[in-house]
């Protein structure tokens, strides 16, 4: 299966910025555009959290409830965004033209990649190793990593949000990581014309 954009991740990063590109697929410039997600890669530091600080969630949110609904909100709201589950990404090889990810179930080719998983160790994608370094915001004493970036993006194609971006783990901050990925591929897709997707309330 070949994508444009192919998210690996499915918490928080990964699902806002493949919300971001889903609510984009209808603009001249992202039409025909395939965008898929891999949901399970491994499990979420989301799974165990309880939210009472993040503006539009209301106190006492669950994480694993968040995991579950944005699922619903994405297949419901932009059903052309593929979800591919209960697949492990092994490998993510440079093809020069792009990118091959070979899961554990199979392969799929994408123009640009975002990797959107925890800071938690091993990380074992074949492919990546050169880039995992120590993560520099995280405590010294946790052992996190990320990988080299520069605003996110690690080389052409390639992208890196969230915690393994260098970021903090703070809901909010992870989300608004993702979805400044999202619109950095927007841009490239609109000929290198920065933009970004609203939607607005129109009032009569």
């Amino acid at each position: 299966m070949n994508f444009d954009a192919l998210i690996i991740g499915g918490g928080v990063s990964g699902m806002q910025c493949a919300l971001v590109l889903g609510s984009a697929l209808t603009k001249e410039y992202a039409k025909g555009k395939k965008v898929g997600v891999i949901m399970h890669q491994r499990a979420s530091h989301l799974q165990d959290a309880l939210f009472n600080n993040v503006l539009g969630l209301a106190p006492g949110t669950l994480g694993e409830d968040i995991l579950e609904e944005g699922k619903k909100q994405l297949e419901e709201l932009y059903p052309e965004v593929i979800q591919i589950k209960n697949e492990k990404v092994a490998a993510v090889l440079d093809e020069g033209e792009g990118y091959k990810i070979i899961t554990n179930k199979g392969e799929y080719t994408s123009k640009m990649v975002v990797i959107a998983l925890n800071y938690s160790k091993p990380f074992e994608i074949a492919g990546l190793e050169q880039y995992v370094e120590k993560h520099m915001r995280a405590n010294a004493m946790k052992d996190r990593i990320q990988l080299r970036n520069f605003n996110h993006l690690i080389k052409e194609g390639l992208y890196v949000c969230g915690t393994l971006a260098g970021w903090r783990s703070q809901f909010a901050i992870a989300a608004g990581s993702g979805a400044s990925v999202a619109t950095d591929i927007l841009t490239v897709w609109n000929e290198n014309v920065p933009t970004k997707v609203h939607d607005k309330n129109k009032k009569e």
